[in-house]
């Protein structure tokens, strides 16, 4: 199986209006630290006639659908065309991009959602990078901390590499689907266009393309949908 583990590998940049910092890292994880600078940065630079500056750090598209229950912190970017649902909750360094879907209760810490992801019922996203049209079915999360709150470690076949970070959530590449009630541990890694069962509990890397059933079952299938989808 061929493990996709490199950001370029993971993501199309053109889905992301943070996609020439992204550039720049070599692995996703790496991009956990810098968010919030990321998000303050391009902040500054959006077009008053497409977003209002709420609050500090707070830019929020005209054309978004914000749930007036919502909370959110910043520093935030919610992106144009984008719904955050009833009782969301958007604790700061968080990306919403174009399009993308935080739902009924849905907590969101130091992420980065692509275009067009979906968040959107009862899940929690913490440290964690979704791709382009990533969807998470309802109750599904992103674990972010091991249980010895040890620096989470992402491992290959080949290569053992440290991230020196305690929190690191999922690293979920473009156009996956990821079933309901699925916790993905700490350090996950799923390929573009892979597919997680229900109420699966992940760790590693699930290769690109991939269905997985559990830790001994993944099998490889037809790529179903097109990097421009």
């Amino acid at each position: 199986m061929k493990y996709q583990i490199r950001t370029e590998e993971l993501f199309d940049f053109s889905h992301t209006v943070v996609g020439d910092f992204f550039k720049k890292c070599e692995y996703p994880w790496q991009a956990l630290e810098h968010i919030g600078e990321w998000i303050v940065t391009l902040g500054e630079e959006l077009p008053a006639e497409c977003y209002d500056r709420i609050a500090e750090h707070i830019w929020i598209a005209k054309s978004a659908r914000i749930a007036p229950t919502a909370s959110i912190s910043g520093p935030c970017i919610i992106g144009e065309e984008s719904e955050v649902r009833h009782c969301a909750f958007i604790r700061g360094n968080a990306l919403v991009g174009k399009g993308a879907v935080v739902g009924n209760s849905t907590e969101l810490k130091n992420v980065i959602l692509f275009d067009g992801v979906q968040v959107p019922h009862y899940n929690y996203v913490g440290d964690s990078i979704l791709g382009y049209k990533a969807h998470l079915g309802a109750g599904a999360i992103t674990s972010n901390v091991k249980s010895d709150k040890s620096a989470v470690v992402i491992r290959t076949s080949e290569e053992r590499l440290d991230t020196g970070r305690k929190k690191v959530g999922a690293m979920i590449g473009d156009l996956v689907e990821v079933g309901c009630g699925c916790v993905l541990n700490p350090g996950t890694v799923l390929g573009r266009g892979c597919t997680v069962y229900p109420l699966s509990s992940v760790r590693g890397i699930v290769p690109s393309q991939a269905i997985y059933k559990n830790y001994s079952e993944i099998s490889l299938c037809e790529r179903r949908h097109t990097k421009n989808d």
